[in-house]
């Protein structure tokens, strides 16, 4: 599930794919993923759209912002839609569908099919002049996420950008001059990072949606078109020159006008962030002027997000090359001139925040690393340095979990934590029946001290157990024994540790249950004695009441017959 995305923002996580491997953090350029909670999160601020995590992600969590519904609507409430065709389409196709690609996408709606070759064509003839005017370094601007990385990341570099559109927005430029403003131009290539140029404000109305060829894909697929069955068909304008090669390292440069050559030392073909970050770097300590043909992708746009996976680059380039060496390049028609100038501004990264050393060192202490000896550097976090990465969790970017070492010595600890606070006695002994190691509830059960580590175990318990476990006499040992000289009974546990050589003796208290069992058995028996004498007395009430009865009866009897008689001898004679 994706939650509370900008509409704007082009690279997002999908959450239920995110699996903790920080592969996506480790990869970013520019470190625009946000760890919380284990999730890996898409900083929209920071982000370049470079699309690097999605082409990296190996769960496929990381992915980018689908615009086929945005394309159908425009086809759907526009009368002329053209599509601008990125030329490395050679590439993601094979080359039995390149002519049937056009085909296809007329049934889709468009009315207009063209490769931006035509576009790329006249950013080359736009960039000569400039080039050959100024004596200057200059960096090639056809790939938007470099001109991004650069507004937000290194801003110094501002004026060396090149002052000229993407073949992209030249294209767009050229349908709208030549159809009418209110023609809609839909382009479609590798790059994800095309998306965030045409929404950029200064070209607001030139391009109506970007698409990737897997999202052409997926719209054939779902229109229930297969290019097997399209017609072969030609593109409505054919691109002049070497236009065809711009997907490939050098293939700008070697569109333009200038002699190209490997070896020039004026001309640097580069692709691959941390290559193009080099040569910026090189920049200022450069002796004489340069033209830097940057592409973010490794080996160029061959390798963009938006391509599909299958396949190896260089197969990918070698047709492409094959493709722009066997089809014939149109001839350069006269056309009313082109404005394809622009500028480029800084922008804000939120990566300028200053961070406090005071902040870092209490990561870098609560990670056990405030020695620089202790600092790894391993970048398993995604950090090239533990330094970074405490940046980095100052400004919530990441989490101290993200470290692994960390997280081992935390479990470590967990484990002499629960040992610490286990209510048994644990003792570790070497084969010499030398104590190692004991915590607190052996201390306190046999009335010892910390000093006693290094003594025999016999200084405080009967070692035979022991001695019969690591004789090898017994495997391990479970017992109740008897602790005389501390008035302890305890069930016994004792195993061996045989990779360490060491004896584990765990000793868990019966005493309170045995006291308990002492204390009833007490109790019951003074009960029976009670039983008994009540019984005892019970009986000889009933003698004595019984005796007392019969000798009251008796006396009854003796005083009713005296009575009887007195009352005879007072009875007078009857009348005769």
């Amino acid at each position: 599930m994706v939650y509370g995305i900008d509409p704007k923002q082009v690279v997002f996580t999908n959450q239920a794919r995110c699996r903790d491997c920080y592969r996506c953090v480790r990869v970013c350029p520019v470190k625009a993923i946000r760890i919380e909670g284990g999730q890996a999160f898409v900083d929209a601020k920071r982000c370049i759209s470079c699309g690097t995590c999605v082409r990296e992600c190996p769960q496929g969590a990381k992915t980018y912002r689908k615009d086929i519904e945005k394309a159908q609507q425009v086809l759907t409430n526009n009368k002329f839609v053209a599509v601008s065709l990125a030329p490395s389409f050679a590439g993601a196709y094979e080359p039995w569908q390149y002519l049937r690609l056009p085909a296809a996408l007329r049934r889709l709606g468009f009315k207009h099919v063209a490769e931006t070759a035509v576009g790329a064509y006249k950013v080359a003839c736009a960039t000569t002049p400039v080039i050959t005017k100024n004596d200057q370094t200059y960096i090639c601007t056809a790939c938007p996420a470099v001109v991004h990385y650069i507004e937000k990341y290194d801003q110094e570099k501002l004026g060396n950008l090149l002052p000229v559109v993407s073949p992209m927005i030249a294209h767009a430029k050229h349908i709208k001059t030549k159809y009418g403003l209110e023609a809609k131009v839909i382009f479609i290539g590798p790059c994800v990072a095309k998306k965030m140029e045409a929404d950029r404000r200064e070209f607001n109305g030139l391009i109506d949606c970007v698409l990737t060829f897997d999202e052409l894909n997926e719209w054939l697929k779902g229109s229930h078109i297969d290019l097997g069955t399209c017609e072969e068909s030609s593109f409505d304008e054919i691109p002049a020159g070497n236009s065809r090669l711009f997907p490939v390292e050098g293939g700008a440069l070697a569109t333009s006008s200038l002699e190209t050559n490997l070896i020039d030392d004026r001309l640097i073909f580069v692709s691959g962030f941390e290559e193009i970050r080099n040569v910026l770097n090189t920049i200022p300590r450069l002796e004489k002027p340069c033209v830097i043909e940057p592409l973010i992708c490794p080996h160029g746009c061959v390798n963009g997000a938006g391509m599909d996976k299958e396949g190896n680059v260089f197969d990918r380039r070698a047709k492409i090359i094959k493709y722009a060496r066997t089809n014939k390049p149109g001839e350069p028609l006269p056309e009313p001139p082109l404005d394809l100038t622009t500028s480029f501004k800084a922008q804000s990264s939120g990566a300028e925040v200053h961070v406090n050393e005071e902040d870092i060192r209490v990561v870098l202490e609560k990670t056990g690393k405030a020695r620089k000896e202790d600092q790894l550097n391993c970048g398993a976090c995604g950090y090239s340095s533990c330094r970074d990465q405490a940046v980095a969790v100052v400004l919530h970017m990441a989490e101290t979990d993200m470290c692994i070492p960390y997280m081992r010595r935390l479990a470590e600890q967990r484990s002499d934590r629960i040992i610490a606070t286990s209510p048994n006695g644990i003792v570790v002994l070497n084969q010499a029946l030398q104590i190692l190691n004991v915590n607190p509830a052996f201390l306190k059960m046999f009335h010892a001290n910390e000093s006693c580590v290094g003594k025999s175990i016999s200084s405080l318990v009967d070692p035979d157990p022991f001695e019969k476990v690591v004789s090898g006499q017994i495997e391990t040992f479970d017992s109740v024994c008897v602790h005389k000289s501390v008035k302890l009974v305890t069930r016994q546990l004792i195993y061996a540790l045989h990779a360490e050589k060491q004896f584990v003796g765990i000793f868990i208290s019966m005493t309170p249950g045995k006291v308990n069992a002492e204390r009833l058995e007490k109790i019951q028996d003074e009960t029976i004695q009670q039983a008994e004498e009540l019984y005892q007395h019970q009986i000889e009430m009933a003698k004595n009441f019984a005796n007392f009865l019969g000798e009251y009866t008796a006396k009854g009897e003796q005083l009713v017959q005296k009575l009887m008689d007195a009352v005879k001898e007072e009875k007078p004679p009857k009348s005769p």
